[in-house]
């Protein structure tokens, strides 16, 4: 049975709870984070292209892509406040979030090739993006929950490694997947068979290297005085969304400047992440009109028109 826990009451632990950890365990304990960075690097790079398999239009795509935003916003939030609320003697406190949300990223990066009609592909986006969110967001916090104050930023540094190991074999598969001779060809909905090898290895990454960090890496029980604490508060649904309206209301003057700042910064990456196929198709490769056997070939990589 899972029981509610003062939030940060385990961050704010004396570091003598926290024993210093070795190399080995600092990464056995991030390795889940590349197998989420996998995933969303098939989002970033992948799904538009597969749309337009599929008949989107270009003028749609921001929209169809709207997922990632409304996901992010709604569900890293949300999932924070649960997960600083939850301990489970067996699972602990962060686990059972990105083990969740990497069970649901497989299974939609499984299906995801398999999308007959635009409302499917759009539909697997949502629940891939909501996978994602649930198993990144209590990811970062594992770090701070599980490290003295000495080591966290070894601990994320790991993580950004992992960011970026995660990202960059994501988008190498979609090339290097070509270069095998019987994943030339392409489904019915003209979807190549080297994107179907490149989602499925997706999917096995992203479960496998979650379940490597859950099973190598114990978290830290609360104490004695936290676990009574935790008995005696009423926790229920609307508990995370009063803390999120109480946080807003504490923030200290430089986290609204950075508001702002990002605020900015990701409208013009979302810009940048909607249109940088085709754009990168037209300007580079010039390619305006294809005809159907170059979609199986090249359009993953480079979008089209």
């Amino acid at each position: 049975m899972a029981v509610s826990v003062p939030s940060g009451s385990i961050n704010d632990n004396n570091n003598k709870l926290k024993p210093s950890l070795s190399i080995s365990q600092i990464i056995n304990m991030n390795v889940g984070f590349f197998g989420i960075q996998y995933s969303f690097a098939l989002q970033q790079n992948a799904i538009n292209p597969i749309y337009k398999f599929l008949g989107a239009e270009n003028g749609d795509l921001p929209l169809l892509q709207i997922a990632g935003p409304v996901t992010g916003l709604l569900i890293q939030p949300i999932i924070g406040a649960m997960s600083d609320n939850t301990w489970h003697p067996k699972w602990g406190r962060r686990k059972p979030y990105f083990l969740v949300g990497a069970i649901m990223c497989s299974i939609c990066l499984f299906l995801f090739p398999f999308s007959s009609a635009l409302w499917m592909a759009v539909g697997l986006l949502w629940i891939l993006d909501a996978g994602n969110n649930t198993a990144m967001e209590p990811y970062r916090a594992f770090v701070a929950d599980k490290l003295n104050v000495e080591q966290q930023p070894t601990g994320f540094l790991t993580q950004s490694f992992f960011t970026g190991f995660g990202q960059t074999l994501a988008a190498l598969s979609l090339f290097l997947f070509q270069l095998i001779p019987f994943m030339s060809h392409s489904s019915a909905s003209n979807i190549p068979y080297w994107v179907y090898a490149s989602f499925f290895f997706g999917a096995f990454c992203s479960i496998a290297s979650i379940l490597w960090s859950v099973s190598t890496t114990a978290e830290i029980p609360p104490t004695p005085e936290e676990f009574l604490e935790m008995k005696n508060k009423n926790f229920n649904f609307f508990t995370p969304f009063k803390e999120i309206l109480e946080a807003i209301q504490d923030m200290p003057s430089n986290m609204w400047k950075l508001f702002a700042v990002y605020m900015f910064q990701w409208f013009a990456l979302k810009c940048y992440w909607d249109y940088k196929d085709l754009t990168i198709a037209k300007t580079l490769f010039l390619l305006t009109i294809l005809l159907p056997q170059i979609h199986c070939t090249r359009q993953l990589l480079v979008g089209e028109d």
